[in-house]
């Protein structure tokens, strides 16, 4: 399809210089905010995408009317457009995983819109995800408006360092991460171990590499990199790849397991009794507990993920909050050394007495 000049084409000129952009800032090693801008630009980039198709399908019928049938107005008196998720609603055309991969981002992106993330805290933990939203966003652009518009030739692999951080060092930055990022790790995880298998291993919606340096080739003409397609590879070949592949393939154990050694508050008490504080209980003294060493936000403070990940967590599939083996330890620490007492609990909450838990570590 060759568009003429038109409100159509002028829409998705933009949509592609947006997705363009966003490699770019990906791909620049010293870039700040780059996770942040990668997809910021990339939700502009599908949101116009899909608003070239429609103008171009249906006209003007995605934009917002009100009771009265006129157009809702936003800032500069223009007419209010349907955003990424009402777009999604009203197209039909992609699979599970491209439509889980963009839900993953949109709420990704209302997530970190207003937080500062560490530069390259994200960038490895999500690099599948992002490499997925740009395949899939040009496969998308092809399938509506033609070869004529793919972007594949105005793209360069970005070059990559062999080295990657050992386990001590991963685990150094993650004992780093601010409560923030923790919250954005922890809501990633979430969402994976909710999708389903098929959708987890799927390409489109996260594209798992395996980087096999290239020794020796038949000549020297040859490309430095290649995709090779699953289908065009032999049974044999396929049966070698899957060996390589088992290594990816063990992360869904480890996602599905992403509340591994958290509790609900009964279950935190029960233990506490049996390590010897027979008189402990979920309600009141866990109540007070959590309030008092303001582990947690209360239920209708603006920000559920502000807690302190040490010894709790907010789980926003359920709406409610887990704590770790370690807020276990220190109850038991604070009360079976006698430095708090049950009976001091409820005036303290009362008076809304604030104490630092590291003083009491």
């Amino acid at each position: 399809m060759s568009l003429r000049k038109g409100k159509t084409k002028s829409i998705l000129e933009s949509s592609i210089d947006s997705a363009l952009l966003a490699v770019e800032v990906y791909n620049k090693p010293r870039t700040t905010f780059r996770v942040e801008n990668y997809v910021s630009l990339m939700i502009i980039a599908w949101t116009r995408l899909f608003h070239a198709h429609f103008n171009n399908t249906i006209g003007e019928k995605y934009f917002y009317k009100n009771k009265s049938g006129n157009y809702i107005k936003i800032d500069d008196n223009e007419k209010k457009a349907w955003e990424l998720t009402e777009c999604l609603k009203n197209y039909d055309g992609l699979s599970q995983a491209e439509a889980d991969n963009l839900k993953f981002f949109i709420k990704l992106r209302n997530k970190i819109e207003h937080r500062h993330i560490e530069k390259e805290t994200l960038d490895t933990l999500i690099f599948g995800e992002c490499q997925a939203l740009l395949y899939n966003y040009e496969n998308t652009l092809v399938k509506l408006f033609g070869e004529d518009y793919s972007i594949n030739e105005n793209l360069a692999f970005s070059l990559q360092f062999s080295r990657v951080m050992t386990k001590e060092q991963r685990q150094a930055q993650k004992n780093l991460l601010s409560k923030e990022v923790k919250s954005l790790v922890e809501y990633i995880d979430k969402y994976r171990s909710e999708l389903s298998e098929e959708v987890f291993n799927s390409q489109e919606y996260s594209v798992k590499l395996i980087a096999i340096p290239k020794v020796a080739s038949a000549s020297r003409n040859d490309l430095s990199v290649e995709f090779l397609k699953w289908d065009s590879l032999t049974p044999e070949e396929q049966e070698e790849v899957q060996k390589l592949t088992t290594i990816v393939k063990d992360k869904v154990v480890k996602v599905e397991g992403v509340n591994a050694g958290r509790y609900r508050p009964s279950v935190v008490s029960d233990m506490i009794v049996e390590r010897g504080i027979t008189d402990f209980k979920s309600n009141p003294h866990h109540t007070y507990c959590w309030k008092i060493f303001n582990v947690r936000p209360n239920k209708d403070d603006e920000d559920p993920f502000d807690t302190n990940p040490k010894y709790c967590y907010y789980d926003e599939a359920h709406d409610d909050y887990l704590y770790t083996d370690n807020w276990v330890d220190f109850l038991v620490n604070v009360f079976g050394q006698g430095k708090l007492n049950l009976d001091d609990l409820s005036s303290k909450a009362y008076n809304k007495e604030l104490l630092n838990p590291k003083d009491f570590e």
